[in-house]
């Protein structure tokens, strides 16, 4: 995820790189033209780039997966569908929609029946908003809280960010693109131009180097009309230009070792400079960052297939791109005295034993992996050729190296706190705010009857528990894939602490100023819910790295996400429920 200059080295002097200077007085051209492209004309725009990544979708995904050592017929490929063109398709068409409500006169939250939260928060419905939102993740819901303090007409009169005034436009913004995810890159683009009405030099992450010629043919209508460039490079290409004068504004997605580089420059003086608050870096700077992520386990009385369940969902969290996501779980928050604490870890042992094998493909996994072991004596090597690694915590072993390192690598830490109700969930909260480095994203398993009992206290815990997204019996990457949900860190952070980053993208409902995104799902799946009272449709998960159908409904999903219609449901439907 480099995008330094190299370490010792200080950032080039402005007309060292003419080729880059060339780019930004392009842009700076495009800026003009973006001031006067009335919202109706980025509009259109929108759906040409929309159309020109349905046509790419296929190449996009065969790269990708090439990119991750995925056989074609891998059902694995289904991961690269979904967080690839997918998410694109589906952010481009609720941008344009926003738009679409700015440019009438309207909100984008026109319409939108606001609740409450604790605290006296507004909470904004983001997901589902249309009928097909509501057929497709059928039991799943995601709103938006805002911060306490903001009523509802602010909300709803704020929406709208950058296109509220679109002939104000913000300079030059250089993307530093992931190098994990292959859609992070191209949303964060479309996030600079909508949002804050920012032309855009994006720098790919070598990591996905070869997937430019697919992002210089899905988004050819950005690049010909003027408000995109991509380059690729190392990390003096990104140096270069986060520091120089035609670039007003710079993100990144990557670790915060890479933000702090960037930010304050490498080595020793970078390090001072970070102690001392003085950053080389004088631009404004937003980021997405990641951490190390919990998901709480709620204790309750579960039936054995809702141990083997919850087991699979919680290796899925950690193996689904083989442990590279910025939101993968790294750490089990258990309860002490639940009685079925050692058959779910049971359980949760053989998920990670019998998961289909898949290479650690992200550059520096092995090591990664390597420096948790000898972190950890007792760890546990799970997998074909101990390609996972399971670190209970169990007997007062230390958890500080699980807590503070962001492996980024299939490394899953179990740690058990004691009590139960009310009492555990209090606790795990406080732990996760107090002890894990990052406010990224949280997600709590929690059954029905637990959940009824737990009442308000329930509420009460989820705004006590300070992360950009927390999932309820889901994992938080719906919330990354839900085109109007916010994504970013718990708000607060500042350059010199940035811990999961600072900012917001995605939010394709452009609501100013959220606090957090609150995910929730049913605790089983189809016919199971629907026994248990839930009232939910969805069958086992389609991101389940055990669903056996996840290359063709990733597919399918795509094709809809390109022309949605309620013919192509069916097929949709007919794939998910054979996971």
């Amino acid at each position: 995820m480099t995008v330094a200059t190299p370490a010792g080295s200080a950032p080039a002097e402005p007309g060292a790189r003419p080729e880059l200077d060339a780019l930004l007085a392009e842009l700076a051209d495009g800026e003009r033209r973006w001031a006067a492209t009335p919202l109706t004309g980025r509009v259109t725009l929108l759906g040409r780039v929309h159309a020109a990544v349905a046509a790419e979708a296929q190449a996009w995904v065969r790269t990708a997966s090439r990119i991750k050592l995925l056989a074609d017929d891998s059902p694995l490929t289904g991961e690269e569908w979904m967080s690839g063109p997918y998410a694109l398709l589906t952010s481009l068409d609720a941008l344009a929609r926003s738009l679409r409500a700015v440019a009438a006169g309207r909100s984008p939250l026109d319409g939108a029946r606001f609740g409450r939260a604790p605290g006296g928060r507004v909470t904004v419905p983001v997901l589902p908003l249309t009928a097909h939102d509501r057929l497709l993740l059928n039991g799943f819901t995601a709103e938006v809280w805002m911060p306490p303090g903001t009523d509802a007409e602010t909300v709803r009169r704020r929406a709208g960010l950058g296109a509220l005034d679109p002939q104000r436009t913000g300079g030059v913004g250089l993307v530093l693109g992931a190098g994990n995810i292959t859609s992070i890159a191209p949303l964060d683009v479309l996030y600079e131009l909508i949002a804050h009405n920012r032309v855009v030099l994006l720098k790919l992450n070598p990591v996905l180097g070869d997937l430019e010629p697919v992002y210089r043919r899905a988004l050819a209508p950005l690049i010909e009309y003027g408000v995109l460039r991509i380059v690729s490079g190392g990390g003096d290409v990104g140096g270069y230009l986060a520091h120089h004068p035609g670039v007003a504004h710079v993100h990144i997605t990557g670790s915060l070792a890479t933000h702090d580089v960037v930010a304050f420059g490498p080595g020793e003086e970078g390090r001072a400079r970070k102690a001392a608050g003085t950053p080389l870096l004088t631009k404004p700077m937003t980021s997405e960052l990641g951490g190390v992520s919990p998901v709480i386990v709620v204790p309750g009385e579960w039936s054995e297939a809702d141990l083997r369940y919850q087991a699979e969902h919680i290796a899925t969290q950690r193996l689904h791109n083989s442990g590279h996501n910025c939101i993968a779980t790294q750490l089990v928050l258990l309860g002490e005295d639940w009685p079925q604490r050692e058959t779910f870890l049971r359980l949760l042992r053989t998920a990670l034993e019998r998961l289909p094998a898949r290479p650690a493909w992200y550059p520096g996994s092995a090591q990664r992996l390597a420096d948790a072991a000898a972190s950890h004596p007792g760890a546990e090597w799970q997998g074909a050729e101990g390609s996972r690694l399971l670190v209970d915590l169990g007997d007062g072993r230390d958890a500080a190296t699980l807590e503070t390192t962001e492996y980024f690598a299939p490394v899953l830490g179990v740690l058990t706190l004691p009590g139960t109700g009310a009492e555990f969930l209090d606790r795990a909260v406080e732990t996760a705010n107090r002890d894990l480095v990052g406010t990224l994203g949280a997600n709590i398993l929690v059954d029905p009857a637990t959940l009824r009992r737990l009442g308000p206290a329930f509420d009460d815990a989820l705004a006590a528990l300070r992360y950009g997204t927390i999932a309820v019996n889901a994992w938080t990457a719906l919330g990354f894939l839900t085109a109007t949900a916010p994504w970013g860190a718990y708000p607060g952070h500042t350059v010199d602490d940035a811990q999961s980053g600072i900012g917001v993208v995605h939010n394709a409902l452009l609501i100013d100023g959220p606090e957090r995104t609150v995910v929730r799902g049913p605790f089983r799946p189809f016919p199971r819910s629907v026994a248990g009272g839930e009232w939910a449709l969805f069958p086992k998960p389609p991101w389940f790295v055990t669903a056996r159908s996840a290359a063709l409904t990733g597919r399918r999903l795509t094709r809809f996400a390109a022309r949605p219609s309620w013919a192509r449901m069916p097929g949709v439907f007919a794939a998910a429920f054979r996971a």
